[in-house]
């Protein structure tokens, strides 16, 4: 999916909802449990009651490899499953040597070897360009850099100070996270490159979007995290919107029971709708 054909679905729903899908067999209605594939057939039922509201689905790979080799048959028939028109998201987070990131590449990239067709996968910069660059080998896939994350221990690295960073009209010292903004853009384009950006660091948006005026982002946080979406809307548009913002607990577990996926779709309108009203005003 090119980035013009993702705004289109953007402007086309009035929305850019991601459903994250960590699905828990430990959390999923028990009534599901009696299904062959429970894993499955929950996050079927979510797709069937939210996909007309996101844009964008993610499941987080760590709750599908829990499962072993039935995880890894769920995981594929989710993604053959998702509407072709959605944007899919490995959150895998890998980043080793370059032959081994070739490798995972080749897992979420190549479905003639793995099973698994993803548009993106998330990716950790920190072994720096021949980790990365694998999958960018890919032609027409994604890759979302992790630059400034939503969790607690984000601080420990991603803020250090690490460089002097000097423009026309003044220098002044950049953190890690910036760094790695600055530095991947040489990488690859807007086209191919995306950053997550946690939406509890709201107030560093700004700054990213001097960085990176034209890459989407990845935005984790909102909703059960506490991330505030108009925050993120306000600071964090661009001209093609040029954001995924992902919601996964607060959609996918809104009940517990038989109606989880009725409950979902309400949860999924409502953001839908409030992201709506951000189109209209920041775009």
């Amino acid at each position: 999916m090119t980035k013009q054909q993702l705004f289109e679905q953007i402007t086309q729903k009035k929305s850019y909802l991601c459903v994250g899908l960590d699905t828990d067999i430990k959390k999923i209605p028990s009534h599901l449990l009696i299904e062959k594939d429970p894993i499955f057939e929950f996050n079927r039922q979510i797709i069937d009651a939210t996909f007309e509201f996101s844009v964008a689905y993610k499941p987080n790979i760590a709750f599908y490899e829990a499962l072993g080799a039935r995880g890894w048959e769920s995981l594929q028939k989710t993604i053959e499953y998702i509407p072709k028109e959605c944007f899919t998201i490995a959150d895998a987070k890998r980043g080793d040597i370059g032959n081994t990131s070739g490798l995972y590449a080749r897992t979420f990239f190549d479905k003639s070897s793995s099973g698994l067709d993803f548009d993106s996968v998330t990716v950790a910069p920190y072994m720096g360009r021949d980790s990365v660059e694998p999958f960018l080998d890919f032609e027409g896939k994604w890759v979302i850099l992790l630059a400034l994350t939503s969790n607690v221990g984000s601080d420990d690295f991603q803020q250090l100070a690490v460089n002097n960073y000097k423009t026309d009209s003044q220098s002044q010292i950049i953190s890690l996270y910036e760094q790695v903004i600055l530095t991947s853009q040489k990488w690859a384009d807007s086209e191919r490159m995306m950053y997550v950006v946690g939406a509890t660091k709201a107030d560093k948006l700004l700054k990213i979007r001097e960085l990176a005026p034209d890459n989407f982002l990845l935005v984790p946080g909102v909703g059960a995290q506490g991330g505030s979406l108009e925050e993120v809307s306000k600071y964090g548009m661009n001209k093609q919107c040029g954001l995924l913002v992902n919601s996964s607990r607060a959609i996918i577990y809104a009940s517990s029971n038989e109606d989880f996926a009725q409950k979902a779709k309400q949860e999924a309108q409502k953001v839908q709708q409030e992201m709506e009203q951000y189109l209209q005003q920041y775009l």
